[in-house]
Formats: C-alpha cells, structure tokens, sequence
C-alpha cells in the first residue's frame, strides 16, 4: 500500500505541509510552461527550475503521488489523517485529470477540522465535480490566473478567489500577496471577504 507523500514546504510557505504532483510529468504543465507567451505566467515556472535544480531530490516523492492521486481512487485506509488547521494543495504541480480532484476532496472530506486550500488553473475539472456535487465547506478554491497583467476579479463558477501575478510596477496598490510568509498572512487559506489575490511576479 502506498502512502500519500506530504511535503514540508520552505520558504514562503514555512510551516505548512502540502500535497503536490510532478510538474514536470504532468502533460497540462508541460504545454503551458513550453507556450512561449510573453504573457503566461507558467512560462516562469519555479517549480520547473526548482525540480531541474536545487530541488531534484523531491521528485521521484511527487512523481509517486502523481501516480497513486490520478490513477485510482484512494482507499479509506490511504487517505492521510492531517493535523494543521491550515493545508496546501498543489504547491507543485496542477490537477492531473477528474480522478486527481476527486481524491484530493476525500482528503478535504475526511479532515473537516482543516482548511484546505486548492490552487488550480483547471476550471473545467472544477465545474464537471462540483455541479453534480456540493463543495466541502473546509475547502477554498483558488483560481491560478495564467495570464500576467490582468487581473481577474470574478472568481469561476465554484471557486473562491482569484490570484493575480502583475509586473512590478503595475497595480502597486492593489498587491496584497507582498512577500511576507504564508502563515503570517492566511488571505488566501480563509473565508474573509477578499477574493482577488494579486502578487509580483517573482524573478527566479
């Protein structure tokens, strides 16, 4: 039996776990960061450059998760018990395809204690599951905006927020993702009234 891999983040993320795929296998990663669109955001990938550098080593770790989420349906006896109030989905990787998000919503299901916040630009999975089911309470969906300098104000149909990369100089007062650590700041991982997350874009 394998076991759902959870990965502590650094960084930005300093003090949160997270459940994350293979960036560099998934087939809708690929073709976004391969695009060459000046405006498209995953053509800046950190992730591609930290898993082809420094980052290496967790590959083969996210590569199992990539296999085990988007295969099959996750026995009862695999789903992670998780103890944070707060949970990280895809800080590596994006949904891989419907069996991907339907595994990640039995983890939600199965933690009601713990809010989860899923990132994802795949809005088509999104709209399919959760129009012919309700979305847990304890999750947050975050619409990953692919386009640079445009930010998107409207949530989609079933997400939460929106999150917004802007060039530096651009939209100075409306940056509210400004670098500090995550667990500082918890906009993105609550229900408070704030759904567009815009941030600079980072240089890597």
């Amino acid at each position: 039996m394998k076991a759902v891999h959870q990965s502590n983040m650094s960084g930005k993320l300093d003090g949160f776990k997270s459940i994350s795929t293979n960036t560099k296998t998934n087939r809708f990663c690929i073709s976004m960061h391969n695009s060459k669109k000046k405006d498209q955001i995953c053509t800046k990938c950190y992730s591609h450059k930290m898993l082809d550098t420094y980052r290496k080593n967790m590959e083969p770790a996210l590569q199992r998760n990539s296999d085990l989420l988007s295969s099959r349906n996750l026995d009862d006896t695999e789903v992670p018990l998780i103890m944070e109030a707060f949970y990280r989905f895809n800080a590596h990787g994006e949904l891989i395809n419907m069996q991907h998000l339907v595994n990640l919503v039995k983890i939600v299901e199965h933690n009601p204690h713990c809010t989860f916040a899923l990132w994802t630009k795949r809005k088509n999975y999104i709209k399919e599951l959760f129009s012919v089911r309700p979305k847990p309470a304890n999750l947050i969906l975050i619409y990953s905006n692919p386009k640079i300098s445009n930010i998107l104000k409207e949530p989609p149909l079933h997400f939460d927020k929106t999150f917004n990369n802007v060039l530096e100089h651009e939209n100075v007062s409306e940056q509210n993702c400004t670098g500090q650590k995550c667990k500082n700041c918890l906009l993105c991982y609550k229900h408070n009234g704030v759904d567009t997350i815009v941030e600079m874009v980072k240089k890597y």
